[in-house]
């Protein structure tokens, strides 16, 4: 018997890391699974660099046939009777897979608080949709998906990494930082839903009000060029730093000052637990997800979507306001690791498995962390 986890992405985003630290636990309980992957993709060298059990699987779309019948003869070749997919293009594909190979349970992650396309893809020989906030459950809903069908689990964090930095003055040494620099980070992929236009428009109401903050500038994406731009126009190149992706993200939050997230749309806002697990106090937009993470006056302070004055002057007052900041970041430390851990993420989806399999009478193997 085994367990099939499911993720096409070739990126490293909040949606890999979860299937990531999920696969983790599902190791340390002895639950026999599979985890299929885009060969050499982030997810793919991470995992096996973990030596959890990985399934290389070219996946070029969600009508990949190719793909579809090589994940079948997976499925039955080791004995799949759960499926769980964890993107767009997994629930395409491995759900065609799992009717070919008669999969007795499927689950889906949704991630995302964008509309539902395809209400069909959610229903059809489906047993849960595990969504990540209850604003992506209202999505659903919205997109009729039956309630009956979703289960909330937050996202999770791993906060070994983050315990482990000592050093606070990286970034600092690496550009070149006067030491009253006040640094705002944002790590983020450089997608129009995440409001980087709305941050460098902030940007600039800050260099006119205050010059010592910079914004340090995290992820890749399609407007890379587009915002560089921006920066360039709006005078503000010389207080926007663009770093790209990296891998050294818990080393760089610790150099930071103040963290902000400007989407405009957000499923939850993992890279916000990573920012509080760092003891940085917050400033959000009210998009999606934030609000069930980022508590304003408690954890962070939040703002309108698409409102850069606003957004400017919410960093502005802790900037200028140490002890309010210093109240916000110890705050959000302590729920972080209250409500966000990747273990309590992993064990409520385990239990969702557990349930589903006792339902269906199907015995999922390994030892249960369950009576």
């Amino acid at each position: 018997m085994s367990l099939f986890h499911i993720d096409t992405g070739r990126e490293w985003r909040g949606g890999q890391r979860q299937v990531l630290f999920l696969a983790r636990e599902l190791q340390k309980k002895g639950t026999p699974f599979t985890l299929v992957v885009q060969p050499d993709s982030p997810l793919h060298e991470k995992a096996a660099g973990d030596g959890l059990p990985v399934l290389p699987l070219r996946t070029k779309s969600e009508m990949d046939l190719v793909a579809v019948l090589k994940l079948a003869r997976a499925m039955k070749r080791r004995g799949c009777v759960l499926a769980h997919f964890h993107d767009a293009h997994a629930v395409s594909v491995g759900a065609a897979a799992a009717s070919l190979a008669k999969v007795p349970i499927r689950v889906i992650s949704r991630r995302v608080d964008f509309p539902v396309k395809s209400r069909r893809k959610y229903v059809k020989n489906i047993d849960a949709v595990i969504a990540i906030s209850e604003e992506v459950r209202k999505v659903l809903i919205r997109g009729g998906v039956p309630e009956t069908l979703i289960e909330v689990v937050p996202s999770g964090i791993d906060f070994a990494p983050f315990r482990e930095v000592k050093e606070k003055g990286f970034l600092r040494r690496e550009f070149g930082f006067a030491p009253d620099d006040y640094l705002v980070g944002i790590v983020a992929q450089l997608e129009d839903h995440k409001g980087h236009k709305d941050l460098i428009d902030a940007a600039k109401v800050l260099k006119d009000h205050a010059p010592k903050v910079k914004i340090i500038i995290v992820g890749e994406g399609s407007l890379r060029m587009e915002l560089d731009r921006q920066a360039r126009d709006l005078g503000v190149n010389d207080v926007v730093y663009f770093l790209g992706f990296r891998e050294d993200v818990p080393r760089i939050l610790a150099s930071l000052d103040l963290f902000v997230l400007s989407s405009r749309t957000e499923g939850l806002g993992s890279s916000l637990m990573d920012a509080m697990a760092s003891r940085l106090p917050i400033v959000a937009t009210q998009a999606g997800g934030i609000p069930e993470v980022v508590i304003h006056r408690e954890t962070g302070l939040l703002v309108p979507p698409r409102d850069p004055q606003t957004m400017a002057q919410a960093i502005l007052k802790l900037y200028l306001d140490k002890a309010l900041a210093n109240r916000l970041a110890q705050r959000g430390f302590e729920v972080v690791h209250q409500k966000f851990s990747a273990e309590a993420m992993a064990q409520r989806i385990i239990h969702i498995y557990e349930r589903l399999a006792s339902q269906k009478g199907v015995n999922l193997g390994g030892q249960s962390p369950y009576p």
